[in-house]
């Protein structure tokens, strides 16, 4: 079987690879990433000598240059982790997300219905549903949640979802949708709350907390999200939606105090700044259906992977310390400059 995976350099997308080319050595995996500034080829380091997997630079919304792709390697399944995907990039420069989310999306689409795809996997968040009151802990986010989205990032994931939904109905093509909670683990960029508070921690730098830290996320370990998205494009019925969650419900707060009490350092470095416009205040995902049809559930609770995850940082502190200081993005140069 031949996969593409489009955004394999970035967090999920890395992590993802790794999962496929390890666990299925008879798979072939095709890397398909832009590498901007999240994309990161370094996270794809452990596995980048294996046979199976071929990286392969692109932009998904180039129409002309997917379709030869497609012609060129007849891949059976697509998994579409490429996105912009931070809230507030996306507040600053909506266009960019339409692009990408949408109109890549719809390309990858259009390429799959031509060349006979088995199965396309849309990779979205809970973020569509938008978000449920704090005073409300019995509600939770199922598949029938109406989309309600805060943000033009989450505008731009559910736009591309009723799309991959629509070419189901519209034109048959086998696709299947999963929505997720936050996710957290190895090789998460650092601009995001988990990595960017264990990198400033280090450092005795401030702590930046939106509002008051009262905000509650779902937290998901990546590897969990990996083995979940494995089932659902080997095992899940097409034109399904799957909701994958933790279970770990957490405040912001309480997050970034974990942390510091993890590394010994002290909650005088929070800092209190003005919140994000319309900063969601609860996601919380019922994970039930792929629980009872597929049979999935995570390995790790919060505890164990968040004590994972900072041990990772620990051991791995070149990886972000090249991100911070820009030097990572020469890796594919050095990597590919003389093969090209």
């Amino acid at each position: 079987m031949k996969v593409i995976v489009t955004g394999g350099a970035g967090f999920i997308g890395s992590n993802f690879v790794q999962h496929m080319v390890n666990k299925y050595p008879d798979y072939e995996i095709i890397n398909l990433d832009l590498l901007t500034y999240a994309g990161n080829l370094e996270n794809l380091k452990p596995v980048e000598d294996k046979p199976n997997y071929k990286f392969v630079k692109g932009d998904i919304a180039d129409r002309e240059f997917i379709f030869k792709l497609f012609e060129d390697e007849k891949p059976d399944v697509v998994v579409n982790f490429a996105a912009e995907s931070h809230v507030d990039r996306s507040i600053t420069d909506p266009e960019a997300f339409v692009r990408t989310n949408v109109m890549g999306t719809t390309t990858l689409l259009d390429a799959c219905r031509t060349y006979g795809i088995k199965r396309y996997h849309q990779v979205s968040t809970d973020e569509v549903y938008g978000d449920l009151p704090l005073d409300r802990p019995e509600l939770f986010f199922t598949e029938e949640t109406p989309l309600h989205t805060s943000s033009p990032y989450s505008s731009s994931k559910a736009s591309a979802d009723l799309f991959v939904l629509a070419y189901h109905r519209t034109y048959g093509l086998p696709v299947t949708v999963s929505r997720c909670s936050n996710n957290y683990g190895p090789y998460h960029f650092p601009e995001k709350l988990i990595p960017l508070i264990i990198s400033r921690a280090l450092a005795d730098e401030e702590l930046p907390v939106y509002g008051t830290g009262e905000n509650v996320r779902d937290w998901l370990h990546v590897a969990d999200h990996c083995e979940a998205i494995d089932l659902v494009i080997h095992k899940g019925r097409e034109g399904e939606v799957y909701n994958i969650g933790g279970h770990n419900e957490r405040t912001n707060l309480e997050v970034v105090k974990t942390i510091l009490k993890a590394l010994d350092k002290p909650e005088s470095l929070i800092r209190f700044v003005t919140d994000r416009p319309g900063h969601d205040m609860r996601y919380a995902i019922d994970p039930t259906k792929i629980e009872t049809e597929l049979g999935w559930e995570p390995k790790y609770n919060f505890d164990s992977g968040i004590q994972q995850t900072i041990q990772w940082y620990l051991d791995n502190q070149e990886w972000w310390k090249n991100i911070l200081s820009g030097e990572y993005s020469g890796y594919f140069d050095k990597m590919y400059g003389n093969r090209l």
